[in-house]
């Protein structure tokens, strides 16, 4: 089975994208856990952040610029927001492709739930 992320980022599969380039996509959460939940996806299927290496630096820096980028454009960046990244079968990690999970547009709840 072909991963949904691929295709989102491939125009395969319909997703509202917010920003897309050369290293990565962002598009919004089809199940938001907040008024504004957005994933960022590299282009490149990796499965998870144990799958970079030295060689990928300028894409790793990318994923977390576009973070930024991402809170800019949701109008977030200067309320504040969250940032969350799921790695292997203990966090829950539901799709097998890296994916940072940014959150905002209204106050969280303390720590990590």
């Amino acid at each position: 089975m072909e991963c949904i992320f691929c295709k989102i980022v491939d125009g395969k599969t319909e997703g509202e994208v917010l920003l897309q380039d050369k290293y990565v996509c962002a598009f919004r959460d089809i199940n938001p856990a907040a008024p504004s939940h957005i994933l960022i996806v590299p282009n490149e299927h990796l499965t998870s952040i144990e799958a970079l290496s030295p060689d990928k630096i300028k894409l790793a820096g990318r994923l977390l610029l576009a973070v930024k980028d991402v809170a800019r454009l949701e109008g977030i960046s200067q309320t504040g927001y969250r940032v969350i990244t799921n790695t292997g079968a203990d966090s829950h990690q539901e799709v097998q492709h890296l994916h940072i999970h940014v959150l905002g547009g209204a106050p969280m709840k303390h720590g990590l739930g």
